[in-house]
C-alpha cells in the first residue's frame, strides 16, 4: 500500500503530459465537439494542436466542451486504488464554471460503496486552466513534503484566495459568443482593435481594463502581474506562476522574455516561469489567441498581509 495520497485532476488543469507523468498526476479528460453532437476526449482523441488549428481555419465555428462523467472519474479513481492507493485528492475546475466537481463527487460516493476504506477528497479549485495547474502543482509540493490529505486540503483552502488568472485575448468574437463578460465586450466592441484585460478570481471572470493593440495588451497583462505581486506584498519567488498560450507558441516565448525582463527591473532573483498550452475548456470561450498567467501563492512560503 502507498501511504502518500495520490493526485487526480480534471483536464482543465492544462499541465503538459510530461509534467503530469513526472509528478504522478492522473488526468480525467474533458470532451470537445465542433458540431455539438460528436464529442472527443481532449488530449486523447483530439490533440490541442488539431483543436486550435480547426478554430483558426474555421473562425466562425464555435466548439463546445463537456465535463467528464462520473464514470470517467470512477475509472481513474479505481485504477489508483488498484495500484495500492487508499487516499486520493481530486482537484476540479471551479464549480461556478463546470459540473466536473459534481461528477467527481458522484464517482467518490460510487467508489466508497465498493472500497469503503478508501478516502477521496474532492477540491473545488475555484480555478481553471493555468491557475488550476498552479493549484495542482502546490498540491504536489505538499504531497512530496509529506503532508496528509487533510493538511493539504486545509492549506489549499487558505491559498485559494491568492489564485488568479490574468490574461488577454486575440479578438472579442469568442467572448461575445459565449456571453462570459458581456459588459467588457459591449464597451470594447465599439472601439477599433481594442483588447480586454481579464482576471479570473474566486471562480468568476472580471474586467481588468482594455488596451489598444496586441503588444499593448500583452504589456497590460504584465502590468496586472506586477500589480498582483505588489498588492500581495510578495515576490515571484513566493508564487507558483505559469504562462499559458493557445495557438502561437512563438508568441508565448516572446511573452515570457517580456515578462522576465520587466520583473528583473524590480526583483533581483532568478525567475522561472514554465509555459503551458491552454486547453479546450477555456479555449472555446476565449479563442485561439488567448495568452496570460496562472498564479497562486506557494504552500511553503509565508502569506504576507
Amino acid at each position: 500500500m502507498n501511504t502518500k495520497f495520490c493526485i487526480v485532476s480534471d483536464g482543465s488543469c492544462d499541465l503538459p503530459e510530461k509534467v503530469t507523468r513526472e509528478k504522478d498526476i492522473s488526468v480525467v479528460h474533458f470532451y470537445v465537439s465542433f458540431d455539438g453532437e460528436n464529442y472527443k476526449k481532449e488530449g486523447l482523441e483530439i490533440s490541442l494542436k488539431d483543436f486550435y488549428q480547426q478554430m483558426v481555419d474555421n473562425p466562425k465555428t464555435y466548439p463546445k466542451t463537456a465535463a467528464p462523467s462520473p464514470d470517467d472519474f470512477y475509472q481513474v479513481f479505481e485504477a489508483r486504488v488498484k495500484e495500492g492507493h487508499k487516499d486520493i485528492i481530486c482537484v476540479c475546475i471551479s464549480s461556478k464554471l463546470s459540473a466536473s466537481a459534481q461528477s467527481a463527487g458522484i464517482a467518490r460516493d460510487m467508489l466508497q460503496d465498493t472500497y469503503p476504506d478508501v478516502s477521496v477528497t474532492v477540491l473545488d479549485s475555484l480555478a481553471t486552466t493555468l491557475m488550476q495547474g498552479a493549484y495542482v502543482l502546490e498540491v504536489c509540493r505538499m504531497r512530496d513534503a509529506g503532508y496528509t490529505s487533510e493538511q493539504t486540503a486545509g492549506t489549499m483552502q487558505t491559498l485559494i484566495k491568492t489564485g488568479r488568472i490574468l490574461f488577454t485575448v486575440g479578438d472579442l468574437d469568442y467572448l461575445q459568443h459565449g456571453g462570459r463578460i458581456g459588459k467588457v465586450t459591449s464597451i470594447a466592441g465599439t472601439l477599433l482593435n481594442v483588447k480586454p484585460l481579464i482576471t479570473l478570481q474566486d471562480g468568476e471572470i472580471h474586467s481588468s481594463g482594455i488596451r489598444r493593440g496586441r503588444r499593448k495588451s500583452l504589456s497590460g497583462v504584465i502590468d496586472l502581474l506586477i500589480s498582483y505581486l505588489k498588492d500581495n506584498n510578495c515576490t515571484p519567488d513566493d508564487c507558483q506562476i505559469l504562462i499559458g498560450y493557445c495557438h502561437d507558441y512563438d508568441e508565448a516565448c516572446r511573452f515570457k522574455e517580456m515578462t522576465i525582463a520587466e520583473l528583473k527591473k524590480i526583483y533581483d532573483t532568478v525567475i522561472h516561469i514554465p509555459i503551458c498550452q491552454i486547453g479546450a475548456t477555456i479555449g472555446v470561450h476565449a479563442g485561439p489567441y488567448s495568452i496570460g498567467y496562472g498564479i497562486i501563492h506557494r504552500s511553503d512560503r509565508p502569506l504576507n498581509s
